[in-house]
């Protein structure tokens, strides 16, 4: 049963679909998906999440924005948050790693480096 809940944020629904299937083999986690930083924010009330695992570049509302806003509500601080970045975008991954994001994965994404640091985040 799943104890652990995460929520992947990833506008391409192919790239979602493949963190998806990366995080399956991790029984211990329920995955919610959403498709940009607002379907995100509607998404998380009600819930308690784990863990949020988000791409940077997306239309609406971007990553590094959604990392701001999650990191400024009290209810939502303490969610350890991932950011996924482009290869070469150092910029992005600083100013993500700045805002409060735990950890960064560069695309294309390593499964066993997503899993690795969803395992440590998590403390499986």
């Amino acid at each position: 049963m799943a104890k652990f809940r995460c929520l992947v944020v990833e506008d391409s629904p192919t790239m979602r679909q493949l963190v998806v299937f990366a995080l399956k083999r991790v029984p211990e986690l329920e995955i919610v998906e959403a498709s940009d930083g607002v379907d995100a924010l509607k998404k998380l009330p009600g819930q308690k999440f784990d863990l949020v695992l988000t791409d940077i570049n997306m239309p609406i509302m971007d990553g590094l924005k959604l990392v701001s806003l999650l990191k400024s509500n009290p209810l939502y601080r303490e969610i350890p948050v991932v950011i996924i970045t482009t290869e070469g975008a150092a910029e992005d991954r600083e100013k993500g790693l700045a805002l409060g994001a735990r950890s960064y994965i560069s695309k294309p994404i390593q499964t066993n480096a997503l899993l690795k640091v969803v395992r440590e985040i998590l403390g499986l």
